[in-house]
């Protein structure tokens, strides 16, 4: 049992409450698009294939400006890049709400997800500053309410919009609560830290670009391409995106021996930060079996309307939002090894499930199933997150919730691509042998669900060796544990 951990003073709890609250803005700003795509196609005169690139530009967006974050948190005062992020943010949903055509909207997508690339990671850096070891998982159970609660609202508000006013709603609902989120950080949010005199390196960042952009984007086209890696549009930008990146982290490696790079990569040296990236990683591309391809079954083989399919998956969100701040308090008393390993099970218990419904599965089955899935995400989340990032000297607490959060990024790219491409191919292999299109379906669905199982039963096997290791004491940002160099 670690020491009880010491009370926050309460303008610390205020700098940690502001950023909670923008990023929780942000972070639903992301999934109340999602239902809202057959509404833009047909007030837009789009296609489906035309309307994709309002999120796939903005997953590229992300990619691309969170690999710099690393740089940016520790070059920057706290109060820049936050009214740089929220900024950014509020001037990109202004213009998404005003946009008069496609092509303004997916610009103004682009400056939105620009801002939102930069709060997650400010969020949790300024937290492992902060908080002093003993009481991190308490605070992290809070940052996983917002990762929670945030994207299971998004498309239930959404579909409540929708039904009775147009799309541009859906922006001008987000636009004033991201402003007072900004008014009210810039006039009591306080610089945490001492910016360092570091040199952004300028070929890193094109690099950076094209390796994490690139592999986002070509994993993203994968499963709605045909052809797949036989088509150029997926085969080019996936080579591009290796060449490029393979590039990239050489020359981080060769940089970090200096002490300048833009994604510092000694963070891997932790052995406990490197099982955690692990953990996350798998566990990101089995969680989309339950984020992508569940939403896919409940409106093409039940039926369910956008808004009936969002209400389904809220009480699962809200569950994961309740029991956040209870797994936080207890990892700080038991640590991580006894919280995560239960989640991994549950959430590959319930891919197994999953893997076994059709178009009779009683909807309180599926709502349980749901429900499981949810505990298991909380289990996993905050010890994964926690564990993880303690360890690593303040020097890289910027570099290693950038690392965490860019392959999250990565990975849920991978894991969508992987999924539905499995489902497609399934479904369209036992057409053209003659079986109907609904039970293909149904079979396409079990292979994607087994399959994300058995990518969350490895998981498992990572969790086993999930510890606590030593806690990084939360001091500034410009006073290293030890020098760059070392």
């Amino acid at each position: 049992m670690s020491a009880p951990a010491e009370p926050l003073a309460p303008r610390d709890r205020a700098v940690i409450l502001i950023l909670l609250i923008a990023s929780f803005v942000v972070i639903l700003n992301e999934t109340i698009m999602n239902v809202a795509l057959p509404r833009l196609m047909a007030d837009l005169r789009i296609t489906a294939g035309t309307a994709q690139w309002l999120s796939t530009a903005f997953m590229l967006t992300m990619a691309v400006v969170i690999p710099v974050t690393g740089f940016l948190l520790q070059r920057l005062q706290t109060r820049t890049v936050f009214l740089t992020a929220m900024t950014l943010f509020c001037v990109g949903t202004l213009l998404a709400a005003l946009s008069p055509g496609f092509v303004p909207l997916l610009l103004a997508r682009i400056v939105q997800a620009g801002g939102t690339a930069i709060m997650l990671p400010l969020l949790i850096t300024t937290v492992l500053t902060l908080v002093p070891g003993p009481g991190r998982g308490a605070v992290m159970g809070q940052i996983s309410i917002v990762i929670s609660v945030a994207p299971a609202v998004g498309p239930t508000i959404s579909g409540l919009i929708l039904q009775v006013l147009p799309w541009r709603f859906l922006f001008l609902f987000v636009l004033p609560i991201a402003l007072a989120a900004l008014g009210y950080g810039a006039r009591t949010l306080r610089n945490v830290g001492t910016p360092q005199r570091l040199t952004l390196d300028v070929i890193s960042v094109p690099l950076s670009a094209l390796g994490f952009g690139g592999l986002v984007y070509a994993l993203s086209r994968f499963g709605e391409t045909p052809g797949g890696l036989g088509n150029s549009a997926v085969s080019v930008p996936l080579l591009v995106g290796s060449v490029s990146l393979a590039a990239f982290l050489w020359r981080q490696v060769v940089l970090g021996r200096r002490g300048t790079p833009l994604l510092d990569l000694r963070a891997f040296r932790f052995p406990v930060f490197t099982l955690g990236v692990g953990l996350m990683v798998i566990a990101m591309m089995a969680l989309f079996g339950g984020g992508v391809l569940l939403p896919l079954y409940l409106q093409n083989l039940r039926g369910l309307d956008t808004l009936q399919t969002g209400l389904l998956l809220l009480p699962g969100g809200l569950l994961m939002g309740l029991l956040a701040p209870g797994i936080g308090r207890l990892y700080d008393r038991v640590g991580p090894r006894p919280l995560a390993l239960p989640g991994t099970v549950l959430m590959t218990l319930v891919l197994v499930g999953l893997g076994r419904i059709d178009t009779g599965t009683p909807v309180w089955a599926l709502l349980a199933l749901h429900l499981t899935l949810s505990v298991g995400l909380a289990l996993l989340f905050t010890p994964v997150f926690t564990s993880a990032l303690g360890p690593l000297p303040p020097h890289l607490y910027s570099h290693g919730s950038a690392i965490l959060s860019t392959l999250q990024q990565v990975a849920g790219a991978a894991g969508t691509a992987l999924l539905v491409t499995l489902m497609a191919g399934r479904a369209a292999s036992l057409t053209t042998q003659g079986a109907a299109q609904v039970p293909a379906q149904v079979a396409g669905l079990h292979l994607a669900f087994t399959v994300s199982a058995a990518i969350a039963a490895l998981a498992v096997g990572l969790a086993l060796f999930l510890r606590r290791a030593p806690q990084a004491p939360g001091v500034a940002v410009g006073q290293p544990l030890a020098q760059p160099g070392d």
